[in-house]
């Protein structure tokens, strides 16, 4: 099987899962970013895949704009 890589990317209050080159989907948080990224890694964990998971810091806990 191959790798299945998802990284985590962009700024406060657009966050984006890079997966396949695209990055379609745009979260609010980093953290739901990170969420979704780690169901889509474990059904290709499943699949057999090596997988990587990347986030980046931000100012913020959840990469949330701040208030």
């Amino acid at each position: 099987m191959g790798i299945a890589k998802y990284e985590i990317i962009g700024r406060d209050g657009a966050w984006r899962i890079r997966h396949d080159g695209k990055a379609e989907n745009e979260y609010a948080t980093k953290e739901a970013a990170f969420e979704a990224a780690v169901a889509a890694a474990s059904i290709a964990l499943r699949e057999g895949h090596d997988v990587t998971v990347t986030a980046p810091s931000s100012e913020t806990a959840t990469g949330a704009p701040p208030k």
